[in-house]
């Protein structure tokens, strides 16, 4: 196999969730769906189901570096994708990650809370991510609650997003999932204005584990060398289809189906 033949390497960091359907496991799936390897670099382990988080365990950021290290000098990364770092050490680990490859694209969902409900992120972490990590990245995709919390004193959607394009992000995606529209609104904001909202037919059911897949595929996406503006179009589509394929296992939220696209054409239709 040639060199333009490597499959491209994803590196993520992210915690682990047993019930498979977010965290690191949701990544792994949504960046083998986009011709990805996945390194994973496991930051935190959780305790929760479909219908929230009972608690968390941060990993000691020293493994963090460790783990993240070995990968990098052995492999080449083509793009970065961050989820939950669980404390403040891990976001300045990660930042000090990220510093010394400056050239790699960064996708970073800023975890506040899971989907089915949960504290995964406090304010010390929010505001180490504000500080060393915003600047750092290419594509935030914060869902609207987390938009809001992340710029506090913004009247509406749109100054949140300004707000957060000032801490030096180049676009920020924000989800309209948990907005009360009838289909779901996503808009893309970069270079100190809108560039575009997306529309896409809201599912009746609520998903665990939908803004990993989203964060993830235009990691991979971008990993490929495409731009980012077809990158998070594309990633939006996957997604969609992962949450209409989706299934309930659990007493809570649905998970995404990652891999529909794996099901033959007799099984897609039954």
């Amino acid at each position: 196999m040639t060199d333009d033949q490597l499959v491209p390497v994803v590196m993520v960091f992210a915690g682990c969730d047993a019930t498979g359907g977010a965290g690191i496991q949701a990544d792994i799936e949504t960046l083998a769906s986009m011709g990805c390897h996945a390194a994973p670099v496991i930051t935190a382990t959780t305790v929760q189901d479909t219908q929230g988080v009972q608690g968390y365990l941060p990993i000691d950021s020293m493994q963090v570096i460790a783990q993240a290290r070995a990968v990098l000098e052995d492999m080449p990364v083509s793009a970065f994708k961050i989820g939950m770092l669980g404390s403040v050490a891990n976001v300045e680990a990660v930042h000090t990650l990220l510093q010394d490859y400056p050239d790699i694209p960064v996708v970073l969902d800023p975890v506040v809370t899971a989907g089915g409900g949960g504290e995964l992120a406090d304010v010390e972490v929010m505001e180490a991510m504000v500080t060393l990590l915003f600047s750092l990245t290419t594509v935030l995709t914060p869902n609207s609650l987390e938009a809001r919390a992340f710029a506090p004193e913004a009247d509406t959607l749109d100054a949140c997003a300004q707000e957060i394009l000032e801490c030096g992000c180049e676009f920020v995606l924000i989800t309209g999932t948990h907005e009360n529209t009838p289909t779901v609104i996503n808009t893309l904001y970069g270079n100190r204005r809108q560039l575009e909202a997306f529309s896409w037919e809201r599912l009746p059911a609520s998903y665990h584990g939908s803004g990993c897949t989203l964060a993830s595929a235009i990691a991979g996406l971008l990993a490929h060398g495409m731009e980012p503006f077809t990158a998070i179009h594309e990633a939006q589509e996957y997604t969609w289809e992962t949450l209409k394929h989706g299934y309930r296992l659990g007493m809570g939220q649905y998970l995404p189906n990652r891999l529909f696209w794996a099901r033959g054409a007799d099984e897609k239709d039954k």
